[in-house]
């Protein structure tokens, strides 16, 4: 069973949908039990950094999130804010971060020709050890993007996937059981698909 974790951000219903079209168990809930009960996390969330860390917090979940995912090293995937949160911080706020990743969030730099958000669809390029691609696909994964925001990881060896808008980013990130997405992959069609499907099958 994997839980997405409600905490009243993010577009867990899509999420939900998605995982449910690749025929994982899933279910969205805010309650410790089910979190608890759950063999995969996954942590969605848009908006403003500080919203979504006040957010979290207030549900009063954080406690029972370190103790699932970095005691018992229970799988949990971040996805777009998500993954962002997951870092020791960002410079849309003056929260910290969870700071279960040594990595820190960037707005993008001001360029010509830059748009910012960041929104559409990319290619991504993953690393050969990264889990929650595939490295036999016949064309390149794309998947769909929308942020202002991008991770740059203190430790290039947990950058999963990166992509290049103006500057290269990481488009995910892996350390052990910890996951992160800067895409929507249940916005990405049959890409994201196949990452749900490969995160469900860990």
């Amino acid at each position: 069973m994997i839980n997405i974790i409600d905490y009243g951000v993010g577009n867990v219903g899509s999420v939900l949908n998605m995982l449910r079209k690749v025929g994982a168990r899933a279910r969205v809930s805010g309650a410790t039990a089910d979190i608890e009960a759950a063999d995969k996390l996954i942590l969605p969330g848009v908006g403003h950094f500080g919203h979504g860390m006040s957010k979290l917090a207030e549900s009063g979940l954080i406690p029972v999130l370190e103790e699932q995912v970095l005691s018992r090293a229970k799988p949990i995937l971040g996805i777009c804010l998500g993954m962002q949160m997951m870092t020791r911080g960002s410079e849309e706020s003056d929260i910290p971060g969870l700071g279960w990743v040594d990595a820190f969030t960037h707005r993008f730099p001001e360029a010509p020709g830059l748009r910012v958000p960041h929104m559409g669809w990319d290619v991504v390029h993953p690393n050969t050890n990264a889990h929650l691609f595939d490295h036999d696909a016949a064309e390149a994964e794309r998947f769909y993007f929308v942020h202002s925001y991008y991770v740059r990881a203190a430790d290039t060896a947990h950058v999963a996937a990166n992509c290049l808008y103006g500057v290269e980013f990481a488009a995910a990130f892996e350390i052990d059981n910890l996951f992160g997405v800067q895409f929507h992959p249940e916005k990405s069609h049959l890409f994201g698909m196949g990452l749900l499907r490969r995160f469900a099958t860990l």
